[in-house]
């Protein structure tokens, strides 16, 4: 039986990982196992790898490979750690396939540890943009390295295939957030509230702010910025999920919870879990800062996002989304349009980009069809055929 192992280094890519995972262990057709990383393992960020244990999954391999500090060089020597870690969790499970999700830098990293072990790499979510994040580079670099692509999009299909992949192994299947959003479990409005302290009677807001990681030194004054804003909103309750292992982003975490300590009406957590987040979206006024599950998630449940700065700039966004530069007016101007009655309106009405729900199959069904057949890493380029107007060819 041929062996899959899917890794997972974050909250939000575990979620997204997950349906996948379930749907290859529930085929019979191989044995699915799962490599748990980074931010995981680490009690900084909530040690989230306890909450897949809650879901009943086995964990082949748990790979501690955070360095203590979110420097720039702490950044690389977590990625040298995780090229190291996964060379030999590599050497010694063997398996025949490797599924990852997106673009973090934890990921690129056990991505060059595959392809030294000439592992083929099943990836999800290529072929976007986010021109306010390293990520951008690092997906780019994941495609080049990775033999099945599932993307959320025709358009973002369409990328990955500019970038020389196959066609014939490219494909559009959309966002495994909107299936999850859509077929989901999720708690009911009183007992969300009575969980996350809150009161189900006023209105209540999501709140995720990541660094912005090719900006040199913004994260905390634009978190400073947000914190302004949302202070304009004293009805409004604020619930927080902190950010990412990113660099600056244990500082960012640190404010948080100092907003938070002085104001009963802002809670902040490590991580929600996949049932409570899905559950706040479903009853949240709207979501609020720079995170992809604004563009994604967010619009399955038909709410408005405002999303502040240049994070998820490029991204395809769906009509319910409002975006703003990251100062305090921007952001106070665009969370009071999205409580108008007219753009809760419009984003009831708009139809989600990223597909209808039902990414996991898809994926799960061409993984399975490929390690049925013998694979060649060797991989020609395919050219497309383009012009590109007022750039000449010739030298």
């Amino acid at each position: 039986m041929k062996k899959v192992t899917v890794v997972t280094a974050t909250r939000a890519e575990y979620g997204l990982l997950k349906p996948v995972f379930q749907k290859l262990c529930d085929s019979g057709e191989v044995q699915a196992e799962l490599a748990v990383t980074g931010a995981h393992l680490s009690p900084a960020f909530g040690d989230t790898w306890k909450e897949i244990e809650k879901d009943g999954l086995n964990i082949a391999a748990k790979i501690p490979i955070l360095d203590a500090s979110d420097s720039p060089a702490g950044i690389s020597r977590t990625m040298g750690n995780a090229m190291s870690g996964f060379g030999e969790y590599f050497e010694q499970a063997k398996p025949d396939m490797l599924v990852v999700l997106g673009d973090r830098y934890e990921t690129l990293a056990v991505c060059c540890a595959a392809v030294n072990a000439r592992i083929p790499i099943a990836h999800l979510h290529g072929g976007e943009t986010t021109e306010g994040a390293v990520d951008e580079a690092f997906r780019h670099a994941i495609t080049k390295m990775s033999y099945l692509h599932f993307t959320s999009t025709q358009e973002y299909r369409r990328r990955v295939i500019q970038l020389g992949e196959d066609p014939e192994r490219v494909f559009a299947v959309g966002a495994v957030g909107v299936e999850n959003a859509m077929n989901g479990s999720h708690m009911d409005k009183e007992e969300l509230a009575s969980c996350l302290g809150i009161s189900s009677e006023r209105p209540f807001a999501a709140v995720t702010f990541h660094p912005v990681t090719l900006e040199e030194d913004t994260a905390e004054s634009q978190m400073e910025e947000l914190l302004s804003a949302l202070d304009a909103f004293p009805e409004m309750q604020f619930i927080f999920t902190k950010s990412n292992a990113d660099t600056k982003g244990r500082a960012l975490n640190r404010r948080i919870d100092e907003y938070a300590a002085v104001r009963p009406h802002v809670k902040a957590y490590d991580s929600l879990g996949q049932v409570r987040y899905l559950s706040l979206l479903k009853y949240a006024e709207m979501v609020i800062g720079n995170s992809s599950s604004g563009l994604l998630e967010a619009p399955a449940f038909h709410i408005p996002t405002v999303n502040i700065g240049d994070r998820q700039r490029g991204r395809i966004q769906a009509d319910s989304v409002i975006s703003c530069g990251p100062r305090k007016d921007e952001i106070v101007k665009a969370i009071r349009l999205a409580q108008t009655t007219k753009w809760r309106e419009r984003a009831k009405k708009m139809v989600n980009p990223y597909g209808g729900g039902n990414a996991s199959g898809q994926i799960a069904k061409r993984i399975l069809q490929a390690l049925k057949n013998p694979i060649c890493l060797k991989k020609s380029f395919y050219d497309v055929d383009f012009v590109i107007q007022g750039i000449s060819d010739t030298f």
